[in-house]
């Protein structure tokens, strides 16, 4: 029914779970078609990533520098041009992420990750891939970002796991963006999330595990996998007050939208 549009399947915490394999199983026994692993570290993910993507048949990947990994030299010096090599190197690469701003923990310096971001922003106007959004406390910097780098261009792109303002999520669909919903929304005390994902049009809606991350009630706490994604996918029903097959439908049609290299196998 549904498909994961985000998820981590080489995190370390995946180990826990029995491994890469496994998790793809018990993903299929849960009725998750498919499933987008997001890179984070090029140098040391992208080509675990490579191998995951092509030994399963509905995973796909996407290749990026996530803000707290800004500032490494090794992810400094990958240019543009030779990021958008990578992102073209594999055609089960579907899209360029997650990347973007974490003033939250500033593991790399706020210039870093803003120099990391916009790099992402011309790899994605150069290929015609989605961007991957990590938005964490930097609301006004990511949408005058967003404004000024993509104003008048074909970006397109997901705010992934979102959290965060009600004026950040608007922007963002203001500039055609999608957003897309973690266990984050079935929390007792995200009241302000559910108000504002209630009012997310259904056909700009993805869902997403951020596996091993952020598992939904009533596993909150535990690692997360992509087969949880049920409890998730019937919260925002209840919200939406439809069948749950009905919010699969829509999301499942929005992220091949979107990640439109993604293909059913």
């Amino acid at each position: 029914m549904y498909i994961d549009s985000h998820c981590h399947l080489i995190h370390k915490r995946m180990l826990n779970l029995g491994g890469v394999a496994q998790v793809v199983e018990n993903a299929a026994a849960a009725g998750i078609d498919g499933m987008l692993t997001v890179c984070c570290d090029i140098t040391q993910e992208f080509p675990d990533i490579l191998a995951v993507i092509k030994q399963f048949g509905n995973v796909w990947g996407s290749v990026g520098t996530h803000p707290h990994d800004a500032g490494l030299a090794e992810e400094k010096a990958i240019t543009l041009e030779k990021l958008i090599d990578l992102a073209q190197s594999d055609p089960r690469i579907v899209g360029i992420g997650e990347s973007g701003l974490d003033y939250y923990y500033k593991s790399s310096s706020i210039e870093d990750q803003k120099e990391s971001f916009i790099k992402h922003i011309h790899a994605c106007l150069e290929t015609g891939l989605p961007l991957i959004v990590h938005a964490r406390d930097a609301d006004d910097d990511m949408i005058d970002i967003l404004r000024v780098e993509g104003t008048g261009t074909a970006l397109k792109g997901v705010m992934h796991c979102f959290s965060s303002s009600r004026n950040l999520g608007e922007a963002a669909l203001d500039m055609g963006f999608y957003i897309s919903f973690s266990g984050i929304v079935t929390f007792k005390n995200a009241a302000d999330l559910q108000d504002f994902a209630r009012d997310v049009p259904l056909e700009r809606t993805l869902i997403e595990t951020d596996a091993p991350f952020l598992a939904p009630e009533p596993h909150r706490g535990k690692t997360n996998e992509p087969a949880l994604m049920n409890h998730t996918g019937k919260f925002l029903a209840s919200l939406h007050q439809i069948s749950e097959e009905n919010l699969a439908s829509h999301t499942k049609n929005n992220f091949f939208r979107l990640f439109d290299k993604a293909e059913l196998r």
